[in-house]
């Protein structure tokens, strides 16, 4: 069911379950309804809550919350030029990077960066994930990464 000619009703419009992230990235978008197909249909985020008439919606996935809005020169500190995002990656936890993968290669989607092994020194200890980044179809990178067990 399509609502304001491009967006897709939400079932629910709710807050994120878990309640709101204390950060939660706010990111402008050139086209909503083809971002949505992205961020729900092959990444596997869920709609909480929209508002078509500002061309805004809120997506949560296992936690993790961003927001996609249809520029509209409020926020733009300047001419928007592609890729959008440039010096940032949002990175995004999840429990296995696989699904996510299949996912991906399904839609034909290539990988900004291929699935590798990364060890990161927090503090004396030492965190070790599988991570990969994907390029959003606005220009953001996405870095999505599992925990790995300890060495």
């Amino acid at each position: 069911m399509q609502q304001d000619g491009n967006l897709p009703m939400a079932t629910v419009d709710h807050p994120p379950a878990g309640g709101f992230a204390t950060l939660v990235p706010e990111l402008t978008v050139l086209d909503l309804a083809a971002r949505l197909s992205f961020w729900c249909a092959v990444l596997g985020f869920g709609i909480a809550y929209q508002r078509p008439e500002n061309g805004f919606v809120y997506l949560e996935r296992g936690g993790a919350q961003v927001m996609l809005e249809v520029s509209n020169g409020t926020w733009e500190t300047g001419p928007l030029a592609r890729p959008l995002g440039r010096g940032i990656n949002l990175m995004i936890h999840v429990e296995s990077l696989d699904p996510l993968l299949d996912a991906l290669a399904a839609a034909n989607w290539p990988l900004f960066k291929s699935p590798e092994e990364s060890r990161y020194r927090i503090g004396e200890q030492e965190a070790a994930l599988r991570e990969f980044l994907v390029q959003h179809p606005d220009g953001y990178l996405l870095r999505f990464s599992q925990a790995l067990p300890s060495a």
